[in-house]
C-alpha cells in the first residue's frame, strides 16, 4: 500500500492550523462486487483503521467502513505545537499495515 502525506499550507509556525491530507492507495473492494471474468465474488479488502500521531501520542483514530472509494483521501485540521514527527499508520481489514511519517518543522 503506497501512501502519500501533504500539510498545507506548506509554511506555518507553531500555533498554526494546518490541513493535513493523507491518501492511501488501495483497492477498497467491500466484497460484494463480481469478477468480470468469472463472476465469484472479489473479496473484502479495505482499509479499516487509521490513526494520526505527533511525537508517538495519538491525534485522531478513524474508524472507517469498505463504502469509501477507491484510493481513499481523509484530511484533518492540526495546530502545530511544535517541531516533531506525524506518523499515520492505516491499517486494513486482511492485517496489511503501513506506516507513513512525515516531519513537522514550523517556521518563525
Amino acid at each position: 500500500m503506497k501512501t502519500l502525506i501533504k500539510i498545507k499550507p506548506k509554511n506555518y509556525k507553531a500555533g498554526d492550523i494546518v490541513k493535513i491530507d493523507f491518501m492511501a492507495m488501495h483497492p477498497m473492494e467491500t466484497g460484494m462486487r463480481k469478477d468480470k471474468d468469472t463472476g465469484n465474488l472479489i473479496p473484502a479488502n479495505y482499509i479499516d483503521e487509521v490513526k494520526f500521531m505527533f511525537n508517538d501520542t495519538l491525534i485522531t483514530k478513524m474508524v472507517i467502513w469498505e463504502s469509501l472509494s477507491v484510493n481513499p483521501l481523509m484530511s484533518i485540521s492540526f495546530k502545530v505545537p511544535g517541531e516533531g514527527t506525524l506518523k499515520v499508520i492505516a491499517k486494513d481489514n486482511k492485517g496489511q499495515s503501513v506506516e507513513t511519517t512525515s516531519a513537522i518543522n514550523p517556521k518563525g
